[in-house]
Formats: structure tokens, sequence, C-alpha cells
């Protein structure tokens, strides 16, 4: 039968898995450790270039770089004679660390209105919908609901004795 061989072939599966499985250990990389050791990276860059300064002398802690100051790109002149006039940045500038925050193609700060007015305005809305709901409700009639009443409770067309009925003429009200 189809499933004993199905069982019987089980084992050689997970045989054949077993056998195939990657070592747990892998290697991240394949370059040689002449090309990529610290003793190569150390002679490649030295540190000597790079400036040693205090927590007074660099208080941002960011290696001397000049931060810019914290303006949002959206915030200057769309006309101005920018490089890169996208981003409104000119060649060379200094760029801010927190420049995906402040580039142009972060959220857009919306600055026309002032909070206490957008609340205003939704106090409004809210105000005047709720009157045109109230205005509706009391100009237009509610309809009277009451269950239809068939002729002879529709007996035979519901299946005939003993089976429920519809209502009809004389029953008493709901």
């Amino acid at each position: 039968m189809l499933s004993s061989r199905i069982v019987r072939a089980a084992p050689l599966r997970t045989a054949a898995l077993a056998a195939r499985r990657l070592p747990l250990i892998q290697t991240r990389t394949f370059f040689p450790e002449s090309m990529v050791g610290r003793t190569k990276v150390d002679e490649k860059y030295p540190d000597s270039d790079y400036p040693n300064l205090t927590s007074a002398e660099d208080p941002d802690m960011n290696g001397g770089y000049i931060n810019p100051p914290r303006v949002k790109r959206q915030f200057r002149d769309p006309h101005a004679d920018w490089w890169d006039k996208q981003e409104r940045r000119n060649f060379g500038e200094p760029v801010h660390e927190d420049n995906d925050i402040l580039g142009i193609f972060s959220t857009y700060e919306y600055t026309w209105i002032s909070p206490g007015k957008g609340l205003a305005q939704i106090g409004a809305f809210v105000v005047v919908f709720l009157g045109v709901l109230f205005g509706v409700k009391q100009v237009y009639p509610d309809r009277i609901s009451y269950p239809r009443e068939f002729e002879g409770g529709l007996v035979r067309e519901l299946g005939g004795e003993g089976a429920i009925r519809a209502r009809m003429e004389g029953d008493e009200d709901p």
C-alpha cells in the first residue's frame, strides 16, 4: 500500500537531510586575514589624523564635526541658487547629524495654523454636523413600524397545518 511505503521512506528522508545540514559556525567573510586584518586596516587608515578631543573640547562627542544649525530644509528659500535644488543644499556644505529628520523628504511641518485655531475648527465641524443631524431628526418624520398582516396567516404557503404561521388579522398587537 501507498501509506506503508511512505512510512518506510520517512527515515531515509530524515537521514538524507541530516547529511546535508550546514555547520553550526559559519564564516562571515572569505577575505584572507592579510587583506582585512587589524594590522592591514591600521596601515591603510592610521588614527593620527583623527582628532583626540576631550569631552570639554567636543561636547557633542562627534569627533569635532562641525554641526550646522538645526534648520529644516523645508524652511530654506526654495528660489535661492542651490547646488542641489531638490534638497536645498550647496556642494560641500556640512550635513547636520539629524539630516534624516531635517531633510526635505521627512514629514512636512504644517505651520500656517496654530493648534488652538485647529481645535476650534474641528469643534465647529462637530457642532455643525450634530446640528444637521438634529435638524434632520426634527423635520423628517419617523415611519410607523408595524408588522405586516397576511390573509389567513399564509398557513398553506408555509407548510400547512402544524407549521408556524405568519401574522394575520385579529392577532394581538406585539
